[in-house]
């Protein structure tokens, strides 16, 4: 069976494009021209990865990933954010912080985003390879069912934010480089894509998220991270 990606923009030509280029690839698409139609289409297709652009009419992108992130049913499909305005870190941060799994800047090429919708799907498929829950000074991180708690009090972390910390706790005194964690978290192959603002935009959201636990993630210049 094909897998469906559900693909958000009002801008039919490049709808067309994608819906294209992603079926001579083995995928199947469905297409929507806002949000307000991907919320229902994802509803009823259940796709594997849903692609949405920030700018629709009737409701924007980072509406539709917060709406989706809301969800009970719908929650677990990986997103990826695609825009051409919103381009700023303070955008990045912002798309992050609604639940999206990665983000892309216009123009982009298709193969690079192609190679995004293959590493965004295979994490969400494959999951942290680790014991199902991890437990720290008062953290419990429990994969499986994927949900996070801090002190007794439910963490609302996204599926990235999840899986980083999870990478971070269960090494802990190791220093994991940036490299590292963008293969082993995000999948990527860093031969083709290696942004270090990617886990950095994702460790300043934990750190926001669980307070002074966070002190506890430590940077180490010119490395990466590591968990005391």
């Amino acid at each position: 069976m094909k897998e469906r990606v559900l693909i958000a923009d009002d801008d039919a030509e490049l709808l067309a494009i994608l819906k294209r280029y992603l079926e001579n690839h083995g995928f199947e698409a469905i297409l929507a021209a806002d949000g307000v139609q991907a919320l229902a289409a994802a509803a009823s297709a259940r796709p594997e990865l849903i692609v949405t652009d920030v700018d629709m009419p009737r409701m924007d992108g980072f509406t539709l990933c917060r709406r989706i992130k809301e969800s009970r049913t719908l929650r677990l499909i990986p997103i990826i954010i695609m825009s051409g305005k919103k381009v700023s870190e303070a955008d990045m941060v912002s798309g992050y912080t609604f639940g999206a799994d990665d983000y892309v800047i216009k123009p982009f090429s298709y193969p690079l985003l192609l190679a995004k919708i293959k590493a965004v799907i295979r994490r969400a498929e494959g999951g942290v390879k680790k014991s199902p829950v991890l437990k720290k000074g008062g953290l419990e991180l429990n994969l499986e069912g994927r949900t996070a708690r801090l002190n007794g009090k439910p963490l609302k972390l996204t599926s990235k934010e999840l899986d980083l910390l999870a990478a971070l706790v269960s090494n802990p005194g190791r220093v994991l480089s940036l490299t590292g964690l963008l293969e082993s978290v995000w999948g990527y192959n860093t031969a083709d894509y290696n942004n270090p603002h990617t886990v950095e935009v994702h460790i300043s959201n934990l750190r926001k998220k669980t307070g002074s636990f966070s002190r506890r993630i430590i940077a180490v210049p010119g490395h990466g991270y590591k968990f005391e």
